[in-house]
């Protein structure tokens, strides 16, 4: 039976520890141009039926990484222009022999739908309003990487909540490992049912962000002031940018994130998008580590033990998520002193 990513919610503790603690491996061995196992021939299919740039490169990067060949797929100029409908195109690429399949779609479940169908793992790169797991876990990598920790941090979602995937992913996976999660934004971009979604909810900016830890912002898609949602981009710069000043409610150190695109002068001004507390590059580059993980992980069978024709996973990363921290914290350490070392040698000289 073949293992699939397709949300965080399904996903527990243990298996969000496994996937961090394995690209955290995957990123060593890459920036230490240490030897990366290569599996036998694996072919993976990008099946993308929206824009991207970051989410397809960075999957592009990780199975060349990994030694596998990629094969991409648009909607436009496939078969599906023509009329095929999604169950028929998946199992034309099941039987085109793609070992796996990353896709992303603009309607929710999509990719759910596929993985009946593909015969092989799915993994969902963003569907409609649902989810955009491997976003999440790049997030909750950075946030690991500045803070050292997940557990016990507070942390604020800012903007159009309803309508974002990222939104989604990120609260259930902060959730489950033990971070404070808040939903922030105007009432009109929030769920109908926010029961259905771990956090508490703010209406006001001050409040949501005060003494946070980390603040990760949505884009604001334009197209909900033609429904009405807004009155206007102003009136949402006025009332939930972040800037200079609303991080005065945040803690000195909050770190400031974005899943991207940026709307610059709308969801952040350029000192918040470019300045130190900003980790928004890191979480472009974890971006391929973490779907490095995904891919090695979908590949091992349900039981933990490596697929028929693979090899050994990196390592057993079923630990203890205080584990996985503190070795975050190890890291970090290993670095400072490192650097420390490097400035001495030069004032040495």
């Amino acid at each position: 039976m073949s293992r699939h990513l397709l949300g965080i919610r399904q996903l527990d503790r243990e298996d969000i520890a496994e996937l961090l603690q394995t690209a955290m491996e995957f990123k060593r061995r890459v920036l230490e141009a240490d030897f990366v196992p290569q599996p036998l021939n694996r072919v993976v299919g990008l099946l993308f039926f929206e824009g991207s740039t970051r989410t397809r490169v960075s999957f592009e990067q990780a199975a060349h990484y990994l030694g596998y060949r990629v094969t991409n797929f648009a909607a436009q100029g496939s078969s599906m222009s023509k009329g095929e409908t999604l169950k028929d195109t998946i199992l034309t690429l099941r039987h085109e022999r793609l070992d796996a399949l990353v896709m992303r779609h603009r309607c929710s479940g999509a990719p759910t739908f596929a993985a009946r169908y593909f015969g092989g793992p799915v993994v969902n790169a963003g569907d409609g309003q649902h989810e955009h797991p491997t976003q999440a876990l790049g997030d909750a990598l950075t946030i690991l990487e500045r803070k050292g920790r997940l557990e016990g941090l507070n942390v604020a979602i800012v903007g159009d909540v309803s309508h974002s995937r990222v939104a989604r992913s990120n609260a259930w996976l902060l959730a489950k490992m033990g971070a404070s999660v808040r939903l922030v934004g105007p009432k009109t971009l929030m769920p109908n049912n926010m029961s259905k979604l771990p956090g508490s909810v703010y209406y006001d900016l001050s409040a949501g962000i005060e003494d946070c830890d980390v603040v990760i912002c949505l884009r604001l898609q334009r197209e909900r002031m033609d429904e009405g949602l807004l009155s206007s981009v102003n009136e949402y710069r006025r009332q939930y940018q972040i800037n200079r000043q609303t991080l005065r409610y945040a803690a000195p150190d909050c770190l400031v994130m974005h899943p991207g695109p940026i709307n610059r002068g709308v969801e952040m001004d350029d000192p918040a998008a470019d300045g130190d507390n900003s980790a928004i590059t890191r979480q472009i580059e974890n971006g391929i580590f973490v779907r490095m993980a995904t891919l090695h992980w979908v590949f091992q069978s349900n039981a933990g033990q490596p697929a028929a024709g693979t090899v050994a996973p990196v390592k057993k990363a079923k630990e203890k998520v205080s584990t996985v921290q503190s070795k975050v914290k190890v890291a970090k350490k290993a670095s400072a002193a490192a650097s420390h070392a490097k400035t001495a040698k030069k004032k040495a000289k």
